[in-house]
């Protein structure tokens, strides 16, 4: 098997991070022209010039404020209090194993046993865990998934991630634009042919189906690597295996999350069978049997 090297998988994040900011960037370019098509000339250029503007200024946001959008999107609210003090301790001791500074902590209101991790870089993350996992996890199996959390912030997985979630999420917005602006069109003008309304149409078809092949594009290897690292931080991989064997038994799969931020989720928040064709996440048991294994 060839041997993976974080610094590798790190460099490689940053790349797609950027990647990705140029194809977003393109799209919405791309899609403010084919809406001005829809205009006279003399506003065509005033909507693209709107365009480039409204294209910079989502991507900023998206790149400096995407973890709290992400946040509050899940409802996560900090966990501050005696009530989260071993929680709160995990996550500084793992830190420090890492060679990172603490994350910010958060808790989702949920029965359901699940965690991410978001932000832009090690030193603006974030780590959010829902009720039930921390109610229903003993500190070695809480160990294991707040590792493998860790592990994303430390590999750079958040970045990409969060501009997943933040970024290309706008896709379906802009095609429900793009359907919206025909009922404006001027029928009798004759300016707007019927080419352009099925590119339209196709265009807002087609929309859901990029956001679901670029969460899919999201590579399962990242999931077993930040398994791997989880079990180096913490000398125990027993820990995070029976944290997913208790998951795998418990969770219903009924997680009220937006599908934009699913591919962030320590274990799939959603179990129906479209999740199953472009899931991000590697089968629960293959993941266990490589954690025994080590």
């Amino acid at each position: 098997m060839k041997k993976v090297s974080f610094h590798d998988e790190i460099e490689k994040n940053k790349r797609k991070s950027l990647f990705l900011v140029f194809v977003v960037f393109s799209f919405l370019l791309f899609t403010f022209y084919i809406i001005s098509l829809f205009f006279d000339p003399i506003y065509r250029w005033i909507l693209i010039l709107f365009g480039i503007a409204f294209s910079v200024i989502y991507i900023l946001i998206g790149w400096e404020n995407g973890d709290k959008i992400i946040l509050k999107s899940v409802n996560a609210k900090e966990a501050v209090g005696k009530k989260y003090l071993q929680l709160n301790n995990v996550v500084e001791e793992l830190s420090i194993a890492a060679g990172i500074p603490k994350p910010k902590v958060y808790v989702i209101d949920s029965d359901e046993m699940n965690a991410f991790a978001t932000g832009k870089d090690p030193q603006h993350s974030s780590i959010a865990v829902t009720r039930g996992l921390i109610e229903k996890l003993n500190r070695d199996e809480l160990s294991g998934v707040i590792g493998h959390e860790i592990a994303h912030i430390a590999n750079y997985d958040i970045r990409f991630s969060m501009l997943v979630a933040t970024l290309v999420g706008m896709v379906v917005i802009l095609s429900d634009m793009f359907l919206r602006s025909l009922k404006y069109r001027d029928d009798n003008s004759g300016k707007v042919s019927v080419i352009l309304i099925l590119i339209g149409l196709i265009f807002a078809i087609l929309a859901p189906l990029a956001v679901r092949l670029v969460q899919f594009a999201i590579s399962r290897r990242r999931e077993f690597l930040a398994d791997a690292t989880s079990a180096k931080l913490t000398r125990y991989p027993e820990g995070l295996a029976s944290a997913l064997e208790k998951i795998m038994k418990h969770n219903k799969g009924t997680m009220e999350v937006s599908e934009g931020v699913s591919h962030l989720f320590f274990v799939d928040p959603h179990i129906n069978y479209i999740d199953s064709l472009f899931s991000t996440h590697p089968p629960i048991e293959e993941r266990i049997r490589i954690l025994r294994s080590m």
